[in-house]
Order: structure tokens, then sequence, then C-alpha cells
């Protein structure tokens, strides 16, 4: 393993919880009464896929694009003005990576501006060799495309990555793209069946994911 490909919403930082209470505001405006247990599946997923499925739903009388964008802007909104924490231990694990050599790469179904946001508000921007954005591929997930790309930009093969990821969908795209696969079990997710993952941690300090990585467990 010569590299490691994070997801960002709900593996760098805890922002599902912040995502899940714009996105039901935005749906009540709508005229969308999405349960929580509706709401879970479209965590991980491509923003056009949701609305996709939306619209059709509930028979909403907007574009995908447009509602894409609307999304995108809410919550690019939120990130500017909510506190942002890096998820627990974090900083700590970028560094001790990059200090084994491991090449490090962001793969997430966010837009651009708002990963450079978080990125730069977290402080961990420069750790990262490599950003990609779903808008930079033909399909977001659970298709593959957002990490295979990934690793064309890290200049490694698929097979030479591993992913973490916290939702269902991102660990169904990291098997399509033939990397191995950790499972972050995050609470503000959702209910995620995260079983086809090669390991599933609850800790970015776990001494499990440490071992998994290639990385001694600290004493």
């Amino acid at each position: 393993m010569t590299a490691v490909i994070f997801d960002m919403d709900g593996v760098l930082l805890d922002s599902e919880l912040l995502y899940r209470e714009e996105n039901q505001r935005l749906f009540r405006e709508l005229g969308a009464e999405v349960s929580e247990a509706e709401y879970d599946p479209f965590i991980g997923i491509s923003t056009p896929l949701m609305w996709q499925g939306l619209i059709a739903a509930w028979n909403l009388p907007y574009r995908v694009e447009e509602l894409v964008q609307r999304e995108h802007d809410r919550k690019h909104a939120v990130l500017q003005t909510r506190e942002l924490t890096a998820s627990r231990g974090l900083p700590e694990l970028l560094d001790r990576l990059r200090a084994a050599g491991r090449r490090l790469a962001v793969a997430s179904g966010s837009p651009r501006r708002n990963i450079a946001l978080v990125l730069d508000r977290l402080g961990v921007a420069q750790r990262f060799d490599v950003v990609v954005s779903s808008e930079e591929v033909a399909h977001g997930k659970p298709a593959p495309d957002v990490f295979l790309e990934a690793a064309r930009r890290l200049g490694v093969s698929p097979a030479e990555c591993v992913v973490i990821e916290d939702a269902a969908n991102g660990i169904r795209a990291a098997r399509a793209a033939g990397m191995p696969c950790v499972g972050y079990q995050n609470p503000t997710s959702g209910r995620q069946d995260l079983s086809a993952a090669h390991l599933i941690v609850d800790s970015l300090q776990s001494g499990l994911l440490l071992r998994f990585l290639g990385l001694e467990a600290e004493n």
C-alpha cells in the first residue's frame, strides 16, 4: 500500500449532521417530507443521483441541475459560518502517513469549492497530494470514477490505494475501483451498512486501523 484516499464528509470532519439538517430544510421548502430512513441511503451518493430520485418521488417541478446548485450553495454557506472541527486524531494520522512516505488524496462527492473551503478551515490542505471532486469525473459515487481518478493523479495503481469511507455508497465505489476499503463508523452518517469494507473502525486512532495502513500502533 502506497497511498491512502480519504472521503471528506463524515471522515475528515463530522459534517453529515450539518448537511442532513440543511437538506431537510430544503426538502421541506420544496414540499418534500423525507424521513430519516429515506434520507440515509442518500449519504455518500452523488448529488445529481439524489435529486433525480427526489424529483421522481415527489414530482418536483425543477431541473436536477437547478437543485444541485441550490444545495451546493446552501452547504457552502453553512461551511463558511459554522464551526468546523477535524475528526479526532486526523491531523496526527495524516502526519504519520506522510512521515511513512504514503501519498494522500481526498476523493469527495462535494463540489471543489466546498472541499477547498473545508481543507483550508481544518488546516490540513497542505497535507494532501491530490484532491478530486465528483464534479471532475463522469459519474459520482457509488461509481468508482472519483477513486480511480485520484489513483491516476497520484501515479499509483488502484490496488496500491486504501480508501477510508463512512458511507455504504462510498464503500461500493471503492470496491468497484478494486481498492481495499476501511469503513469508518460515524454515528451521524445514519444507518450505514459498512459490511463490504475490509476493516471497520470507529476511530481514526484505532490500533487496528494503524496496522492496516502499515503503521505501528503507539503504546
